[in-house]
């Protein structure tokens, strides 16, 4: 039978790059965000490339529509192996003396907490399976603060800790937990929700780098993690593109 892997934030960016990647390396994808329309778009295209892909209508950041996603993950005609924790995102580049509360608030709920409720769900299902992956894409923001980041590396942080507890406690259970960290990542939606819609601002993060990581590189490094032979779990996997030396160093051409 076709394992099935699902995928959250999968109508655009990380999320929708890895459902087609997952789908190409034969899983039964159930790509699970809030836009039904772009995730219409996103199935037919998997389909029309001879994967196979659901969409789900799924918001992270409510109990019963997580639970409508994992009760049609109970229903999918195949054993849930694979979970990615893809849906996230920052909003705003404020210090923490001026920091909107709302925006604080929505990154935790979405980051954290969004990983926490889907995780919770599906875990059952993963453990059923006997050879069960969670992945949390969480960013190097998850290891290194800086100004104007406090909301988000700190919701970062806590992915990192739920990913590093989580692997504790299922440590004798068939549920590997892998954890993905990337860095300057260039992606449709990103930076126009950090900075309210505003291209030229998002634009500007990656001004002067040549080539900075794409949504693709990322899937590459979930699909790889997941099909590794189950005894190998990679625990964590930071991924910057050549450019960004560290989070604080990036070399721009003039």
């Amino acid at each position: 039978m076709t394992s099935v892997a699902i995928v959250t934030g999968a109508s655009s960016g990380i999320g929708a790059a890895t459902a087609r990647r997952l789908a190409a390396e034969g899983f039964h994808v159930l790509a699970a965000a809030r836009r039904t329309d772009r995730l219409a778009a996103l199935v037919a295209e998997i389909e029309a490339a001879g994967g196979v892909a659901t969409a789900v209508a799924c918001d992270v950041t409510s109990d019963e529509s997580v639970a409508g996603l994992a009760a049609t993950a109970d229903a999918a005609p195949g054993p849930v192996t694979l979970l990615v924790n893809n849906a996230g995102g920052a909003r705003g580049l404020d210090p923490v003396e001026t920091a909107d509360v709302g925006d604080w608030q929505w990154m935790y709920d979405v980051n954290v907490l969004g990983t926490l409720r889907v995780t919770k769900a599906l875990l059952p299902a993963l453990e059923r399976s006997g050879a069960g992956t969670v992945v949390i894409v969480s960013s190097t923001a998850g290891h290194v603060v800086y100004e104007g980041g406090g909301g988000y590396t700190a919701a970062k942080h806590a992915q990192t800790a739920i990913a590093g507890t989580l692997r504790l406690e299922l440590s004798g259970r068939p549920v590997r937990v892998v954890e993905i960290d990337p860095g300057m990542v260039k992606t449709e939606e990103f930076g126009l929700v950090r900075f309210g819609g505003d291209a030229d601002r998002a634009e500007a993060v990656y001004a002067g780098v040549a080539e900075p990581l794409v949504a693709d590189d990322v899937a590459d490094c979930v699909a790889w993690c997941a099909t590794r032979p189950h005894h190998v779990n990679v625990d964590q996997l930071v991924v910057r593109p050549l450019a960004q030396a560290a989070q604080h160093k990036v070399h721009r051409t003039s």
